[in-house]
């Protein structure tokens, strides 16, 4: 099965030291592929369903359309989303708000999935600090994200950045199990691979550096701690945990996005 990731995310670093989870190795090509995500930014919000290949094909997802998606929350928010092309489908109205629990309805081809995530509040996102350490006389550098965890526990956190707005985006996900109400201590570890291959990259001074900080529920926390584990450990591409039901691969998250900027001095 070909990694469901270069599906949602495209190639990017791992930077990741979690738990390890049990991951599903089987080919499941022709399986419907659902990334769905509603933030507490202005919308709209899309969903994306597409069909997943076997590992062996060229990386072209079919789009499914004439899918019944429905988007509504715990407090009367309800609409049905409208088809824009290419697997995408797009909300008109609804808001996404922090603290509300939001369910995600889609029929297609004959099934039903279902999908829950609630959006946390927002935690301040301070600033990024900047540090640098040496490996073999090359200079390499971290980005400290300041944010104060809150005291109650079960926060969960995804980084994305992007290098000089380039399209790579590169993820890391962290949890308060350790330095729960705390200020956080985990850096971002910039990458310094400057080889052959054209996606590769090393960080330099003069660097512009586009940080997003999301907060996320656990089950979304879940899925993006396995797909890092998977990408990091050199393990056969599978399916990270989806909290979606009914077989359906990919995720749907409610989370609320902050921003920073920094250049590399």
């Amino acid at each position: 099965m070909k990694n469901i990731f270069l599906i949602i995310l495209s190639f990017f670093l791992v930077i990741s030291c979690e738990k390890e989870i049990d991951l599903d190795l089987e080919d499941q090509s022709g399986s419907i592929v659902i990334e769905g995500n509603i933030t507490d930014q202005d919308g709209p919000y899309y969903v994306k369903i597409t069909k997943s290949v076997a590992f062996t094909q060229t990386n072209q997802y079919p789009a499914i359309e004439n899918a019944v998606v429905i988007l509504n929350d715990d407090f009367g928010q309800s609409e049905s989303l409208q088809y824009m092309g290419n697997g995408f489908y797009k909300t008109n109205f609804i808001e996404g708000i922090s603290g509300h629990t939001y369910t995600l309805q889609i029929i297609a081809e004959g099934k039903e999935y279902f999908a829950k995530s609630t959006m946390p509040e927002a935690v301040d996102f301070e600033g990024l600090e900047q540090d640098s350490f040496m490996v073999g006389g090359e200079t390499s550098y971290t980005l400290l994200p300041v944010f104060t965890d809150p005291q109650a526990l079960g926060n969960r956190y995804l980084f994305s950045y992007t290098i000089n707005n380039k399209p790579k985006r590169y993820f890391s996900e962290f949890s308060d199990n350790i330095n729960n109400g705390m200020p956080n201590q985990r850096p971002l570890i910039l990458p310094n691979d400057d080889g052959e291959d054209p996606d590769d990259v090393k960080v330099a001074v003069g660097d512009n550096i586009h940080v997003e900080m999301r907060c996320i529920d656990n089950n979304v926390y879940t899925y993006y701690s396995a797909l890092l584990q998977l990408m990091g450990g050199g393990v056969t591409p599978a399916n990270p945990p989806s909290n979606i039901s009914n077989g359906a691969l990919g995720y749907f998250s409610a989370h609320t996005v902050k921003k920073k900027s920094i250049v590399i001095e």
